[in-house]
């Protein structure tokens, strides 16, 4: 029997570059919040932080899943056109530190195993995930 977790990832910086922040919401198929992830990350750019936040959820689902990973169908949302896009191979990676990220995150994806696919959303569907980088960036810091 497949599992389904819906995963919600935001990644934003004031300033771009600037102070950068990340926000993951991990659900279960029937909605319920399992863990979220708010974090600052540095000084960096808004697709930079996209990214981050795949990342930190792909190193969670690694960390907590691991067992029965085989198992799970791995839905993530972002509001990042150009990130899904280059997550699903539809977009060329110009940038090299985009593309060492990009590496990072398939990596993880054989780590994890399981089913995961990237979906667009529009931003206000991803106000979960963006009010966790807000809350980063205005120093009310929580971590997993």
């Amino acid at each position: 029997m497949t599992k389904k977790l819906i995963i919600f990832t935001d990644g934003g910086a004031r300033g771009n570059p600037g102070p950068s922040g990340i926000g993951v919401v991990i659900k279960s198929e029937t909605g319920q919040i399992l863990n979220e992830i708010s974090q600052i990350i540095g000084q960096t750019t808004n697709n930079v932080a996209e990214y981050q936040a795949v990342v930190a959820a792909l190193e969670y689902l690694k960390n907590n899943y691991q067992s029965t990973i085989s198992n799970y169908q791995f839905n993530f949302f972002l509001d990042s056109k150009l990130v899904v896009n280059q997550l699903n191979g539809l977009f060329k990676i110009k940038e090299n530190h985009l593309r060492e990220l990009m590496l990072k995150v398939r990596n993880l994806e054989q780590e994890v195993g399981g089913n995961i696919s990237y979906s667009y959303i529009p931003r206000e569907k991803n106000w979960e995930a963006d009010a966790l980088v807000n809350k980063a960036l205005d120093g009310n810091i929580s971590s997993q």
